[in-house]
């Protein structure tokens, strides 16, 4: 526990956090790609999480033109493509930063570039450097709003659109120091 913080159940009369869902039950990245692909905005999306690596720093998904997920001009949706973008980066960084943080979605936008024809491709890397820049930011118990960045490319290579998700970190009540 950092010098000045407090310890689990000491914050205005909280009981001891266990930290969410995701901390408690144990939650592998086997599990959590099964559940994301079964999640219905996924599953009815066409959207999926092909892996999550064993440490949670990288992600890998894609989105295969189905007739449920085609816009009216013949192409992927563009609410599916920026939809794909929408879990992992708080997921995965709520599980780097452990069950004192909250990690949450801010803000996000995209931008369209080319139509999404076939299966497109994202993927989701959080590096320890910018996990450790991030625990910095918010070590005194300030909110941290830090960006993430995607391209979603077809399997040319040729790129689809460009996502940018915003997350809102700070440590919990009970894990901030002391005033």
């Amino acid at each position: 526990m950092p010098d000045g913080a407090r310890p689990p159940g000491d914050a205005a009369g909280q009981g001891p956090d266990r930290g969410t869902l995701l901390h408690r039950v144990g939650v592998t990245p086997g599990r959590m790609r099964w559940g994301m692909n079964l999640y219905p905005p996924y599953l009815f999306s066409g959207i999926r999480i092909d892996s999550i690596s064993a440490d949670w720093r990288h992600c890998r998904a894609r989105i295969v033109l189905r007739w449920y997920n085609r816009n009216a001009v013949g192409t992927i949706f563009g609410g599916t493509l920026f939809a794909v973008t929408d879990g992992p980066w708080a997921l995965m960084l709520m599980r780097l930063l452990g069950p004192d943080y909250y990690v949450w979605d801010r803000a996000a936008d995209i931008e369209y570039v080319s139509p999404g024809r076939g299966t497109v491709f994202t993927e989701f890397a959080i590096p320890p450097e910018r996990e450790a820049e991030i625990r910095t930011a918010a070590a005194g118990g300030e909110k941290v709003e830090p960006w993430f960045g995607n391209e979603i490319r077809d399997a040319a290579g040729t790129l689809v659109a460009r996502a940018r998700r915003q997350l809102y970190v700070r440590l919990k009540p009970r894990a901030r120091p002391l005033s």
